[in-house]
């Protein structure tokens, strides 16, 4: 889990100077140095006669080394119940082996023999020092070299012989070269061989870490082993801090720390850049030599909570490096990671749940990757969701993070990779592919997810109508705008709807397209309508284009880029198509230099069909009414006949009533033509404001204007109407209610 360990080798820290209290405290003075020193002094002086010497020296030797020595300023004994006093003592302590050189000093002793009892009538100050090699310094000279100095100084010290135990009630200050601090009151059993720090401990190193510890009671032990333990502990340093309700730590018989447990409500806390606190049960800390920590294991349920980011575990497992940095972490036992973007359009949390996770650390502080065993998923949920239970869950047979600066920077997913996104009262969203990668953005949050191999993507029932279905090689998802990006030869099915292009996009919210590069669009679900002309068959209808979008809800496309609309022989190419599948109309526009381009067909009275080409600057087209309307510069081209105009209607035959041969356009049954319409027929000239053609007879009414013919072998004939065919020379001159027919009749200039 994404903890941000505080430095452990602090417990080290903590240890090691408990361990001088022992060793410096009691365990050396009241055990066996001052204990063995002051019972022998009034027998060496004759305690049977008061008795007063000044400047007293008695020493011990042994194999031709002194053991120790006692100074004196002045020694009085006296008659009366033996007891004796020692006035500025100094006791320099050797050792069997010569390798020490220990003084303990104060400004006066009692001795009580009736009591049993030795106390310290002043401040006491011992000094533990070990030394280089003995034999390089005469018998009882100071050494050249001292090796770890250690100082302590209390008052009202008392020990009884009859109980063996010493005791003070008072501060007890230590200095070592690492650290310094105190504790109020001790007691040292050296028949139990128990020695009790009774309350305020507090302890400070002097390194640039400024550590702090400090325990409500301390205990040290060495029945059945060798152990210390704290009560109450908390230990600072700068911006990180631990704390548990009680510490135990074993000793070896060489005085190297073993095995360190702490339980009770154990607290990590790191501060800094992100805040982190982890709590757990219990800590277990297996120490190696060198007082090395090999591994700290964290159990019972362990939590981990930061300012944006949280977990939890059933057990962390934490392994050291030689130096005691934090080489790798291992959770287990139902793991989740939580993380929180800061903010941003769509704030999102991310939960990442799994068996186990195994953490590797970089500079014993900063998490690099972690990976995950076991079944896994993460999931993530819009904060700002319009429908509650709103969420999108991913799975992987593996997931592998990376981190910086302590956050989750990406996750990839490896094999069978799957994504379902759900939305309440909708049909999950599903995508899988063989392999997933989630990048986090710098404020938290997924800034989007990758997919990648065989990737495919269904929402809705199978076989349903609402049913989408998408397939690449690789998709992108960006849960900001909720887009998925498809690339690598994308295709999208949906209610008979097939999209194929360079790349894909979708809104999964909307579930709006947008198709990039060589788009190919089919409509296969259409069912035959009788009353329909140029979109009325049965058969696909095709579009292709450079750009499209489709707008779910509508069902309207959006195609431009040399858009090209067809459903049979009937064709639509312009520069945009806009194409509704449920109503069947088309809308085009055209662009400078590239107009609107339809083709349809005209036959006669003798089943003879002529292609008519129609080119406009937009077109509009509802197959229900068979009307396509062309306006903005409209030409209309035919076999024999040229028409243009400002706004043409093309009127359609029923597709059941087309009598052109199979696999052409649509058949022409009308067209009316509007605004400066102009007629050119071989040489015939003719003009109006409104035209209505009649496409089986080729019979042409003009009016408006008024409307003219202009030829060669007439003239020119005008009327409020003139009618005329493209079969014959006929011309039907109406004007003011009666009407004429004008034959060849050539007229001379």
């Amino acid at each position: 889990m994404p903890i941000s360990i505080p430095r452990l080798r602090t417990w080290f820290a903590l240890i090691a100077i408990a361990t001088v209290l022992l060793v410096a405290g009691f365990y050396v003075y009241a055990q066996y140095r001052l204990k063995s020193a002051v019972r022998d002094l009034p027998k060496k002086l004759g305690v049977d006669i008061q008795q007063s010497t000044e400047g007293f020296t008695l020493s011990k030797s042994e194999g031709g080394r002194t053991l120790f020595t006692i100074r004196a300023s002045r020694a009085v004994q006296y008659k009366q119940g033996g007891r004796a006093q020692l006035s500025d003592v100094n006791i320099v302590v050797y050792g069997r082996d010569s390798n020490r050189y220990d003084q303990i000093y104060g400004s006066g002793f009692d001795y009580d023999p009736q009591a049993g009892t030795v106390a310290a009538t002043g401040e006491v100050h011992i000094d533990l020092q070990a030394v280089g090699d003995p034999s390089e310094r005469p018998d009882q000279a100071p050494p050249k070299e001292l090796k770890n100095p250690i100082h302590l100084k209390t008052s009202g010290l008392v020990f009884n012989q009859k109980t063996g135990i010493a005791h003070t009630g008072q501060v007890i200050e230590f200095r070592v070269p690492q650290a310094e601090g105190s504790a109020t009151g001790a007691t040292y059993d050296s028949r139990a061989n128990v020695l009790t720090l009774e309350s305020k401990v507090d302890i400070t190193t002097t390194d640039d870490r400024a550590t702090n510890i400090k325990a409500a009671r301390g205990t040290i032990t060495k029945v059945p082993q060798q152990q210390i333990i704290l009560e109450s502990v908390r230990v600072d340093q700068r911006e990180s801090s631990i704390e548990a309700n009680r510490v135990n730590v074993l000793v070896r018989d060489d005085n190297t720390i073993g095995d360190i447990v702490a339980t009770g409500n154990v607290r990590l806390r790191n501060g800094g850049e992100n805040p982190t606190e982890v709590t757990a049960p219990r800590a277990d800390l297996k120490m190696g030599g060198k007082n090395s920590i090999e591994n700290a294991v964290l159990s019972g349920g362990v939590q981990m909570n930061g300012r944006d980011q949280s977990g939890n575990a059933g057990r962390v497992t934490i392994l050291f490096a030689p130096n005691n940095k934090v080489r790798s972490m291992r959770a287990s036992g139902d793991v989740v990671i939580r993380q929180q973007s800061e903010g941003g359009k769509n704030p999102q949390a991310v939960e990442i749940a799994s068996g186990a996770l195994d953490l590797s650390v970089v500079n014993g502080r900063l998490l690099q990757t972690a990976q995950t065993s076991g079944a896994a998923q993460i999931t993530i949920t819009p904060l700002n969701a319009p429908r509650a239970g709103e969420r999108t869950v991913v799975t992987a047979d593996r997931f592998v993070a990376q981190f910086e600066r302590n956050r989750l920077s990406s996750v990839r997913g490896e094999n069978n990779a799957r994504v379902v996104a759900t939305v309440p009262g909708q049909p999950d969203k599903v995508s899988t592919s063989r392999t997933m990668l989630a990048q986090f953005a710098a404020g938290g949050g997924i800034a989007n997810l990758q997919q990648e191999g065989d990737f495919e993507y269904r929402e809705g029932a199978m076989g349903n109508s609402g049913e989408r279905r998408a397939t690449a090689h690789l998709a992108r998802y960006t849960p900001q705008d909720e887009s998925l990006q498809l690339t690598g030869l994308p295709r999208v099915v949906e209610g008979g709807l097939t999209i194929t292009a360079r790349s894909l996009r979708i809104n999964r919210r909307s579930g709006d397209a947008f198709a990039q590069g060589a788009v190919k669009t089919t409509y296969s679900d259409i069912k035959p309508n009788p009353e329909g002309a140029m979109l009325a068959r049965s058969e696909p209808v095709h579009v292709t284009s450079r750009d499209m979008s489709v707008n779910r809800q509508s069902g309207v496309a959006r195609y431009t880029g040399g858009a090209r609309l067809w459903q049979g022989a009937n064709i639509v190419e312009a520069p945009t198509i806009e194409f509704d599948r449920t109503r069947r109309s088309v809308v085009a526009q055209g662009a400078p230099g590239q107009p609107v381009t339809c083709v349809f067909v005209q036959a006669d009275n003798a089943g003879r069909t002529t292609p008519v080409v129609l080119n406009a600057a937009n077109l509009s087209y509802l197959d229900s009414d068979r009307r396509a309307r062309f306006t903005g510069g409209v030409t209309a081209r035919g076999a024999d006949v040229a028409i243009s105009a400002g706004r043409v209607d093309v009127v359609l035959q029923p597709a059941t009533q087309k009598q052109a041969a199979p696999n052409t356009p649509s058949q022409l049954q009308q067209i009316i033509a509007d605004k400066n319409v102009n007629i050119l027929q071989t040489v015939r000239r003719a003009a109006g404001d409104r035209l209505v053609y009649s496409a089986q007879e080729g019979r042409f009414v003009l009016s408006g204007g008024p409307p003219t013919i202009t030829d060669p072998e007439r003239g020119v004939i005008r009327g409020d109407s003139l009618t005329f065919y493209s079969r014959d020379d006929r011309v039907v001159v109406e004007s003011a209610g009666t009407s004429r027919t004008v034959t060849r009749t050539r007229i001379r200039q």
